[in-house]
């Protein structure tokens, strides 16, 4: 599993026209579900995530926590992100979910992340959607379950 993040101080997403959800401070996510994902790398990336300390604290250091600061999340799903570039120009995607494996693991993914943060935004599955954020840094991290588990210096 795969999370682009990225702090903003805005973000919004759209389908049709139609804005379907919006935030202000807090995370803009990104989530791309691999075909070996389990609910095991829902909880790890949830857990990872909401303790993540990228925002600022009283001294300008990046100390605090989206929960520290009461941020949102915006969440989107992403297949793209499990795009394999190694060979030729054309991205394969053999390795994203199917579905409604995706479907089922994206929407666990926001319920984890609504338990604990009262605004959790989201895109709508499959659609074609238009985001537009306000990038606040500009901060962006990646988080890809395979890596948590890896030691930390190999």
């Amino acid at each position: 599993m795969r999370a682009l993040i990225q702090r903003v101080s805005s973000a919004a997403v759209s389908v049709d026209g139609e804005t379907v959800g919006a935030i202000g401070q807090g995370f803009l996510v990104l989530l791309g579900v691999t075909d070996t994902d389990t609910d095991a790398e829902v909880s790890r990336l949830t857990d990872k995530l909401l303790k993540l300390r990228i925002f600022a604290d009283a001294d300008d250091k990046t100390n605090c926590s989206i929960q520290d600061v009461g941020g949102a999340l915006l969440v989107i799903s992403q297949f793209t992100l499990c795009a394999d570039c190694r060979r030729g120009t054309r991205p394969s995607f053999s390795h994203a979910a199917k579905p409604d494996e995706a479907n089922r693991l994206y929407e666990l993914f926001l319920a984890q992340c609504r338990a604990v943060i009262p605004q959790v935004e989201c895109g709508v599955f499959g659609a074609h959607m238009q985001v537009t954020l306000c990038n606040d840094g500009p901060f962006t991290v990646m988080l890809d379950t395979d890596d948590l588990q890896r030691p930390r210096h190999e």
